[in-house]
């Protein structure tokens, strides 16, 4: 049986953490996103993130939600590897799986002091009312030019397609 990975808790086990961490007089910082194939855009978004606070949780999004969210033909990785790859790296303290469209639930069962999301959703940042009703703040990250998930899903497959393309005439002649 494969371990769930490192740092990967319940969102009542975060919760606690988040109590902990607070006591100790520590800002806990939330993101979230389907992080379907990490790239150099996702990893600087993390860092940034973490930059922003003490300890940083990342709101993996189940399969369920990145279906309903990006369509039947996602993700290409499933949740538990996603949230393997997150919580190994160095940037993120802790990892929860959250199931709905958005986080505005998770976020009101953490409470984090700050809520970071990309530049790219200013115009909404959902749990953003209850993470500053409660005296946090909410942080745009700039994004990386040229870096998404959808981007690398289409190169990967106009490469793949081309070199088979390629493989084919090669094998006729």
């Amino acid at each position: 049986m494969m371990s769930k990975g490192p740092n990967i808790l319940s969102i009542t086990a975060m919760h606690v953490e988040r109590d902990r961490l607070v006591a100790e007089g520590k800002d806990l910082v939330f993101t979230n996103g389907c992080f379907d194939i990490l790239h150099r855009g996702h990893v600087a978004y993390l860092n940034y993130a973490r930059s922003q606070g003490d300890a940083l949780v990342v709101a993996v999004n189940t399969d369920a939600s990145v279906k309903a969210n990006k369509g039947d033909s996602r993700p290409i990785h499933g949740e538990d590897d996603r949230a393997y790859v997150l919580g190994s790296l160095r940037a993120v303290d802790y990892v929860v799986y959250f199931e709905d469209r958005e986080p505005r639930d998770i976020v009101e069962k953490i409470l984090p002091q700050v809520l970071v999301k990309g530049n790219d959703w200013a115009h909404y940042v959902s749990g953003r009312e209850i993470v500053e009703a409660n005296g946090g703040r909410v942080v745009l990250a700039d994004m990386v030019e040229g870096r998404s998930t959808t981007g690398t899903i289409e190169k990967i497959i106009s490469v793949y397609t081309e070199k088979r393309g390629t493989d084919e005439v090669g094998t006729n002649a």
